[in-house]
Formats: structure tokens, C-alpha cells, sequence
């Protein structure tokens, strides 16, 4: 079976790191090994390599901040299209060589805010019922290529290296086969790719942007799959020496220890070695620094500057009725109850206005007087509502009291203080929804920035731009505009548009911030 564990498994050499070159010879390494100091190895406990994903806890904490395993940072441009790919990062190394290890202490190195742990043990074929009863019997070859989707293994980490969302299969080691249940995994700054055979498909080695080969002392490895598989498992230790000699060493021979040839870099001695990984960690860092896009807000507010509203936006009527309803909800000296009583009754109008933009087809009924009426029906596969939290979530109850049993996704996107960047920190949405035309809600648009990329993640998850309808009660023509000019098919609807936005990015005349007054908390210090 291919190596285990997320668990820290502890490679403490007391000796001299260094970075290895590529070897050309094994003799020159055992020679090597010979001239180093006796090595004092400490076990702890393991559990097996999955793939990081959003519906797991952060990976890590670090003294510094949290390091997420879900998440999307803006790598596209006020364009709305996409910037830098993901650097990826490919972590080879035969069974129990601390590849984990490695990939973890880079992590919490790197200190960046966006990771992905991307485990080979996700991609193991299907077996059929012959191969379901050797494997059972202990006969069967996971340390093998043709034990790997190499098909799917390329698809997900393309598409994960665009940013796009993907599904990724759960393995069952105790049945030996993929659960009905798949994970969405989301793009990140920085995916590691690590496994037995991360470097055994051409196409694979393609989308790696750095390949690194874990070399440890075999019989390292072999005391650390004997314990594992003893303790952890409950193995007969002579079964498992058995599986190690016919399976485990052969395919290392044959298939793992080969490629290291290819690698980049050469790390020996796993997770003990904070040089190699250090060296590692500088050359990513000055990869992360020609991809970073920094969020330009001054640009979107000169970009679009005396230009016309665009066609795809529309204005709820400007009615006394409407006027009355914003002159409540903009009133400074308004009390919370008649707040949230106007912004609702607000929010239903430029609802039931929204509903009436959606496609329609003719249809013919009979009454109950046995006449024909020639009506409308929507013509779509569905409707789904996305609410941008927090402000966006009061807009769902005015949705489902004129949409029935419509679904509602959450999405929620908060702007890094320090770069100015939305940062995606939660997502929430129903499956299907590809197909369907999705209400984006937002009570608020000032320059786009947390739009673009709400609708960037819905693009991601295969949802047309023309069946996209954004929908606020308030927005700034700098954010129509930045709106418009990345996605030119993307429907806006508003009850009014503002025309200016201050230093700080605020609406004027604007109803100050939506959120705090609605839910009646305080607002932060600009």
C-alpha cells in the first residue's frame, strides 16, 4: 500500500543538512550513508495521506496566522479573467519516506494563506471482484502505477491549477474501493501534490512546477511501514514483511526510485532536513511574488470614469413609492425596526423586477370555464439564490416569498486589510448548479471587488455569465462599470445607482453600511 499519514512522523537526524544532487549511483549513497553519525529515529503516530479539502478543519496553525486548506484568492485581474495558475509543487518519495512531513513543515514555512494538499492515495482505481479477493488476501499490488486513475489524477490537478472547483474521490482502504461520496476541493496560491507516484505519468509531470524527491534510508522506511502497519492496522508483522519483499521494495526498485532523475531537488532524510526545505521555501516564495496580482482598487475607479451605464443593467422605476422606501432606508436618524422594515418591503420589489428579466416561454392552459388562456412559463432548468454573506443573507426571505422551494447557496468573501484583495473564505452551493439561472444577492456594490469574485467562483462551478443576474438595492456606478467590463453577459439589477465612491471606498451618498445597521452592530474603525 502507498505511504500513509498527515500525522507529523517524526525524522529527527542529528547530523549535518545538506541538499543532495541527483545520485547517479546507489553504491555512492550507501557509501555516503556510512560516513554519517549514528541516526536516533522517533516514531509517532500516523494516519493515512487524504487530500485536503473544505468540509476539513485548517491544515495547520502557525504563530503567524491560520493556514487554510479551503479557500480562493482573486488570481484574475479587473478583467475578470485569470491572472497567474497555481504554482504547484510535486512531492515524490517511496513508501514511509516522510513525504507528508515534508509537504507539512513546507506549508508552515511558506506562511502563505491559501494551501492545497493534494494526496495520490485519492486516485486508486476501482477494483474489480478478482482483484477486490487479492487484495483482500494481501496479493494485491498498490505500490504499482496500474493501481492509479492517472486519467483523473491529471483532469483534477489541471483544473485545480486553474482555480476551478473539482471533485475529488474518497478512498476506502478497509473495502478497497472509492465511496459514493466525492469532496470539492478549490484552487489555491500553492498546491502540493504528493505520493509514491507523483512523477510516473508524463502528462503529470507536465503540471508540476517543482518536483521534489524525498530520499530515505530504506531501512528507515521499512521499520516505519512495519510499525504503521502492525499498530495502526493490525497486521501480522510477518504478513507484512511478506507484502514489503514482494510488493512495497520491487516497485520502489522498479518504478519510484527511477525518478528521482527528475526532481528538482533532492531531500535527504525527509522532514529532518530544514536546509533542503528552506532552500525550497525561497525559491516558492519568489514564484508566489512574480504571480501576486494586487487588487488595483484605484484603477476600477479611473477605469471606467465618464463612461454610459452599460445595457445589461436595470433600474428598478424610480416610483414615489421607491423614493419613499430610500428615503427611510438612507436616513441616518432611521431606527433599526424602520430599517429592516423598508429595506425588506425594498428588497421584495427589486426581487419580483428580477423575476421578470428571466426567460419565458408561451404557454396555453384552460380555465375553469373550459376556455383557453394563453400564458408565460419560465423557461429555464431552475432557479437558485446566492446570498454574498453577511449582508446578502437578508435578501434571501424576500426571494423565497415569491420563489417556491427555490435553493440557496452561501458564499462568503472578506477583503484582506493588508493587500486590499476579496479573499474567499467560505462556500456553500447547490449541487446542479450549473444548469440553473442564479440570483447572486448583495445588498450593497460599491467598487465590485467582492462581485467579480462571486461571480468568478460561480463561473468556476460551470454556471453560464448570461444566466448570472446580480441583484442589489444599492450600488456605485464604479462597481456597475467593473462589473460590466470583466463580464460583459452578467445581468445587474439595483433599486438606484450612486454615482460617486470616497477615499475609502464607501458609497455617497450611500446608506452607510448595510450589515451593521440591518443586524445592529457596530461598525469597524476605517
Amino acid at each position: 500500500m502507498a505511504e500513509t499519514g498527515l500525522g507529523t512522523a517524526a525524522n529527527d537526524v542529528q547530523s549535518e543538512e545538506t541538499v543532495a544532487a541527483r545520485s547517479n549511483s546507489g553504491s555512492s549513497e550507501e557509501a555516503l550513508d556510512r560516513l554519517l553519525p549514528p541516526v536516533t529515529i522517533t516514531f509517532s503516530s500516523r494516519k493515512r495521506t487524504t487530500s485536503q479539502c473544505k468540509s476539513n478543519p485548517p491544515l495547520l496553525r502557525t504563530s503567524k496566522r491560520t493556514i487554510y486548506t479551503a479557500g480562493r484568492p482573486p488570481w484574475y485581474n479587473e478583467h475578470g479573467a485569470q491572472s497567474k495558475e497555481a504554482f504547484v509543487i510535486g512531492l515524490c518519495g517511496g513508501s514511509a519516506s516522510g513525504k507528508t512531513t515534508v509537504a507539512r513543515k513546507i506549508i508552515e514555512a511558506l506562511d502563505v494563506p491559501w494551501v492545497v494538499l493534494l494526496s495520490v492515495d485519492s486516485f486508486y482505481k476501482v477494483l474489480t471482484e478478482e482483484q477486490q479477493v487479492r487484495a483482500a488476501n494481501n496479493e494485491y499490488n498498490f505500490d504499482h502505477p496500474d493501481a492509479f486513475d492517472f486519467d483523473l489524477i491529471v483532469s483534477t490537478l489541471r483544473k485545480l491549477k486553474q482555480g476551478k472547483s473539482i471533485k475529488i474521490p474518497v478512498y476506502d482502504f478497509a473495502s478497497c474501493c472509492r465511496k459514493k461520496e466525492w469532496k470539492t476541493l478549490y484552487g489555491a496560491s500553492v498546491i502540493i501534490f504528493e505520493g509514491i507516484m507523483a512523477f510516473a505519468d508524463k502528462e503529470l509531470l507536465k503540471l508540476l512546477d517543482m518536483k521534489i524527491f524525498v530520499d530515505t534510508d530504506s531501512d528507515i522506511r521499512l521499520v516505519r511501514r512495519l510499525r504503521r502497519d502492525v499498530l495502526e492496522r493490525g497486521r501480522d508483522i510477518e504478513v507484512a514483511i511478506k507484502q514489503y519483499n514482494k510488493f512495497v521494495k520491487p516497485s520502489f526498485e522498479q518504478y519510484i526510485e527511477p525518478t528521482m532523475r527528475l526532481a528538482d531537488i533532492v531531500v535527504p532524510r525527509g522532514g529532518g532536513n530544514m536546509v533542503a526545505i528552506d532552500l525550497i521555501v525561497q525559491h516558492v516564495h519568489s514564484q508566489l511574488e512574480e504571480r501576486k496580482l494586487r487588487w488595483d482598487m484605484a484603477t476600477l475607479a479611473s477605469a471606467h470614469q465618464a463612461q454610459p451605464l452599460p445595457k445589461t443593467l436595470s433600474v428598478l422605476k424610480s416610483t414615489p413609492q421607491v423614493q419613499g422606501m430610500h428615503t427611510f432606508i438612507r436616513n441616518k436618524d432611521t431606527s433599526r425596526d424602520e430599517f429592516i422594515f423598508y429595506s425588506k418591503r425594498l428588497m421584495r420589489l427589486l426581487i419580483e423586477h428580477t423575476l421578470s428579466l428571466l426567460p419565458f416561454r408561451t404557454c396555453t392552459v384552460q380555465t375553469l370555464q373550459g376556455e383557453n388562456y394563453e400564458g408565460r412559463r419560465f423557461d429555464g432548468t431552475g432557479i437558485t439564490g446566492v446570498s454574498i454573506l453577511r449582508a446578502g443573507e437578508t435578501m434571501e426571505p424576500a426571494l423565497r416569498a415569491v420563489c417556491k422551494d427555490v435553493t440557496v447557496g452561501k458564499i462568503l468573501i472578506q477583503t484582506n486589510h493588508i493587500t486590499g484583495e476579496p479573499e474567499l473564505h467560505y462556500l456553500r452551493l447547490p449541487k446542479d448548479i450549473s444548469e440553473d439561472h442564479v440570483i447572486l444577492m448583495d445588498c450593497t456594490v460599491s467598487t465590485g471587488a467582492a462581485a467579480l469574485m462571486a461571480i468568478r467562483v460561480l463561473l468556476d462551478h460551470d454556471v453560464q455569465e448570461d444566466k448570472i443576474f446580480l441583484i442589489s438595492l444599492l450600488m456605485a456606478e464604479m462597481g456597475v462599470h467593473s462589473v460590466a467590463y470583466a463580464f460583459p453577459q452578467v445581468n445587474i439589477i439595483t433599486t438606484a445607482v450612486d454615482k460617486k465612491v470616497n477615499d475609502l471606498f464607501h458609497i455617497i451618498p450611500g446608506i452607510g453600511n448595510f450589515g451593521d445597521r440591518y443586524f445592529g452592530t457596530d461598525a469597524p474603525a476605517d
